[in-house]
């Protein structure tokens, strides 16, 4: 059974390991509470000092730029919300004396990279923004928790660490069910969550 297990896992999933129980380890520190970076979809408020006619709400393009007035094709994907106005200052001072911009995000998707991805039998499967401090029972209640044919305690995280996936399993009918505490993983940003279908 063991046997099969691993080799589901090589197979269906086209993962580097199956590591069955172990718990997957814990995030940094660094990597926990690292800048968010801007990412397609994000939806951004950047306000130009003593300019309204220049302040504006962009959306991130699916090419990961935006354009402004006076400022086309900015590539704002990767970058923090600081690092972009400084390099929308440098662009604007072309036209005005000293500008001076701020970044705000309304609406977070982030990169791919610091997504958290959940497929399967979840009742909105979708892919999260990470946040820090991220759990697993903050990514379940985002996405509505399990269906009725979620095999919860048989889900799957996987996880890249030095440019590696690893795999591990996650109990999520005893975290969300019977209250299991100790289910309660931390996340990392990449992290996808693979929940199967129960057996019949």
């Amino acid at each position: 059974m063991r046997a099969f297990s691993r080799a589901f896992c090589a197979l269906t999933l086209g993962l580097s390991a199956c590591q069955g129980g172990v718990a997957p380890p814990a995030p940094s520190a660094e990597t926990a509470t690292s800048p968010y970076l801007i990412g397609p979809g994000d939806t951004l408020t950047i306000f130009v000092w003593r300019n309204p006619e220049l302040s504006t709400d962009v959306t991130v393009r699916p090419d990961g730029r935006v354009s402004m007035p006076l400022v086309e094709d900015i590539t704002a994907t990767g970058k923090t919300p600081s690092e972009l106005a400084r390099e929308v200052e440098t662009r604007l001072s072309k036209y005005l004396s000293s500008p001076l911009v701020t970044i705000m995000q309304k609406q977070f998707v982030g990169p791919f990279s610091r997504q958290i991805r959940i497929i399967g039998e979840a009742v909105q499967p979708k892919a999260l923004a990470y946040r820090a401090n991220m759990t697993l029972l903050d990514a379940m209640i985002e996405v509505g928790g399990l269906t009725r044919f979620a095999a919860g305690d048989r889900a799957t995280l996987v996880r890249t660490i030095d440019d590696k996936q690893e795999t591990y399993s996650v109990q999520i009918d005893s975290l969300i069910r019977d209250g299991d505490i100790q289910s309660n993983v931390p996340l990392s940003p990449g992290d996808i969550i693979i929940i199967p279908q129960r057996f019949f």
